[in-house]
């Protein structure tokens, strides 16, 4: 997927300045895409520059000016030609997967700092969708909203981002579980950890 997309869906909140669109991608689609603030301002030029965004310009007296963007009819269009493309399965490249992979020729300690860092992260993260998936719901049941919201989408996605994180943790616990347990079976004196 292309920025531009990202760009074009998050816009279908609504309309947002440069700043606002860097602060919904921190939210809406965190889950799934990220983009710093100049990526998102350059791509926002560009879009408009092909007719799939249009801006508006709101003066201020004590600010300055700024700009606001909303998609247009030509950028709902190059979204629905984009859903309506085969997508081809994600290709996972993770760091960490391969420092796991060679950890052991590796320094076991490092790693399992790395994995820990990256659990903690996920917990984060974990909160900070759970914390939106409340807001989203606004107090309504997951078949209400399922069955009644005008845009179906955002609940789907962070849904996607919620099992992903929680995937993650489970996978961080268990491979922090198995190091630890090496570790001790290693230790002098100690009986190896049982298969």
């Amino acid at each position: 997927m292309a920025l531009r997309h990202a760009v074009l869906t998050a816009l279908l909140e609504g309309e947002a300045s440069g700043y606002q669109l860097s602060k919904r991608f921190d939210v809406s689609v965190a889950d799934f895409w990220s983009a710093t603030p100049p990526q998102v301002y350059r791509e926002l030029e560009r879009r408009e520059d092909e007719g799939l965004l249009r801006a508006r310009l709101i003066e201020q007296r004590r600010r300055p000016n700024k700009r606001v963007f909303t998609i247009t009819a030509a950028g709902r269009q190059e979204l629905h030609e984009f859903t309506a493309q085969p997508t081809r399965p994600a290709a996972l490249r993770d760091d960490l997967l391969v420092k796991v992979q060679a950890v052991d020729v590796g320094d076991s300690d490092a790693v399992s700092e790395a994995v820990a860092t990256r659990l903690e992260h996920a917990h984060r993260k974990l909160a900070l969708y759970q914390r939106l998936h409340e807001n989203l719901l606004d107090g309504r049941t997951e078949d209400d909203y399922a069955r009644d919201a005008e845009r179906i989408g955002p609940y789907l996605t962070l849904m996607g981002g919620r099992r992903y994180e929680q995937l993650e943790i489970d996978w961080c616990e268990a491979v922090l579980d198995v190091l630890t347990a090496r570790g001790r079976s290693a230790e002098p004196g100690t009986e190896p950890a049982p298969a």
